[in-house]
């Protein structure tokens, strides 16, 4: 399965934002294990990047924070075409819009995030992190 995390549940993952961070921290670590493919755009790269150096306040700690990152999740490029068709989107988020563009341009199965409300005109499946740590372990027990 190919699935797109977005920022809001690295960041809960990174900074252990309670009551959100168990199920983040647990999405690692399937990914780790190669229970799914993990993937992150580039485009929330640099937000996660500040947000992280935020709470860091080091450039060294923050940049070896993301280099783990990418060892645990693949980057997705975030092209032009996103960006324009997402102008035209019946999400009203922009920036959900690009998501949503740049997940089916890549064929993911799924977005992960904890923000779904905003996703409810996405054509490509939306779920929570809780509810995407069930549909994975329903699979894995098949």
């Amino acid at each position: 399965m190919r699935v797109i995390i977005d920022t809001c549940v690295i960041i809960d993952a990174l900074q252990s934002r309670v009551p959100f961070a168990e199920a983040a921290q647990k999405i690692f670590i399937y990914s780790a294990n190669k229970q799914f493919e993990g993937y992150i755009t580039a485009k929330s790269v640099t937000e996660i990047y500040y947000l992280t150096h935020r709470l860091t306040h080091s450039d060294a700690e923050t940049r070896k924070i993301l280099s783990k990152l990418f060892t645990l999740f693949h980057l997705l490029d975030t092209t032009s075409i996103d960006c324009r068709k997402a102008i035209s989107s019946e999400i009203s988020d922009y920036e959900d819009a690009i998501m949503v563009e740049t997940a089916i341009r890549s064929e993911m199965d799924c977005i992960v995030t904890r923000n779904e409300k905003d996703y409810t005109k996405s054509s490509v499946k939306v779920h929570e992190p809780s509810a995407f740590l069930e549909l994975l372990e329903a699979e894995n027990n098949k």
